[in-house]
């Protein structure tokens, strides 16, 4: 059980938000895969919190305390009572908050070198649109069901927050015609794109995953980039007793074996390269020896086969030495400093 007892919905001049009892579309986000985003907004919470955070937004913790099934769940590490030995709340959240940090660099550095198209599949509760700075000119994407969508614009809305670049909500299944709803949105393929798929493919079918890169590969020019991160693991449930797993089920309710597609993976990797993409592939390990905190392997580790992989496609008449990544990867070790979004009563519309 959680400790409530330091519980503060303010956040650093953000105020709470108003009338969330009437929150449309919080089913969308209370089942399922959908509550996993829950999940990941309370450790981006957490990280939040933090004196030595490696990723803010302080916009998470109202998403956690808006929705009946996750208001109990702490958004700061003081409200659990056994801290950072927690495996969910300390050591999986830190994870979440190693992730965000290091795809937050990515996206930053892909638009800086000319990729101003975003798009977020599964965009989830990111509210990456609202909280980093983005250069002139981009456009934010985000693809995800109706029903998430609402919810998060709700919230969103009840905190006077402002989108920092043109934001363009897509409201369609991954499972139906994303691509014409995508390009009906404004979405160029003329135009180079940085694309995002964070902690999606795990529960995707092998031929669903292997059409999505296959897409996402037809509509990107070169000068398109893409992070996305996925499980090696052959046999998920070799840890099925792992203290991730374990206190995820047991603490909130979340069987994420269950909820994860166990069909083989497809060699994603390898098919991105045969269509002349530039692949680097990371532990999540590599980057917390890099930031100086994160995650370390462990015992029964279930991290232990989770890779972060991030891809460019060269430009038309562009060459790559061999063995040589693009800049936008390449450049992945230098961290970036932390943006401090201004309150939201600064930013209201």
């Amino acid at each position: 059980m959680v400790s409530t007892e330091h519980r503060n919905t303010d956040v650093e001049g953000v105020e709470g938000v108003e009338g969330v009892e009437g929150v449309e579309g919080v089913e969308g986000v209370e089942g399922g895969v959908g509550l996993t985003a829950l999940l990941v907004a309370a450790a981006r919470a957490i990280e939040t919190h933090r004196h030595d955070s490696l990723a803010r937004d302080v916009y998470a913790e109202h998403f956690v305390l808006a929705a009946p099934a996750s208001a109990d769940w702490p958004v700061r590490i003081q409200q659990v009572p056994d801290g950072d030995a927690n495996p969910l709340w300390g050591r999986f959240a830190r994870y979440f908050g190693l992730r965000t940090r290091v795809l937050d660099d990515f996206l930053l550095r892909s638009t800086h070198a000319g990729a101003c198209q975003v798009v977020l599949l599964g965009a989830g509760l990111d509210t990456r649109a609202y909280r980093l700075d983005w250069p002139p000119g981009c456009v934010i994407f985000e693809i995800d069901r109706e029903d998430v969508l609402e919810f998060k614009h709700k919230v969103l809305d009840g905190l006077s927050a402002a989108p920092k670049a043109a934001r363009v909500p897509v409201p369609t299944d991954l499972r139906a015609d994303w691509v014409g709803a995508l390009t009906d949105a404004g979405f160029d393929m003329a135009a180079p794109s940085v694309w995002l798929a964070e902690g999606l493919l795990f529960y995707l079918p092998h031929a669903v995953e292997r059409h999505l890169m296959d897409t996402v590969d037809r509509l990107s020019t070169g000068g398109s980039a893409l992070a996305y991160e996925v499980k090696l693991e052959k046999d998920l449930l070799k840890y099925r007793d792992s203290p991730l797993y374990t206190s995820t089920q047991h603490q909130i309710g979340i069987d994420l074996l269950n909820l994860f597609d166990g069909e083989p993976r497809p060699d994603s990797v390898g098919d991105l390269e045969g269509k002349g993409w530039s692949t680097s592939v990371h532990t999540p390990f590599d980057f917390t020896r890099r930031h100086g905190r994160g995650p370390l392997p462990e015992q029964n580790d279930a991290l232990e086969g989770n890779r972060w992989v991030f891809a460019n496609k060269p430009r038309e008449g562009g060459t790559r030495l061999a063995g040589k990544a693009p800049v936008a990867v390449a450049t992945l070790a230098a961290p970036t400093p932390i943006q401090a979004p201004p309150a939201a009563a600064d930013e209201a519309i």
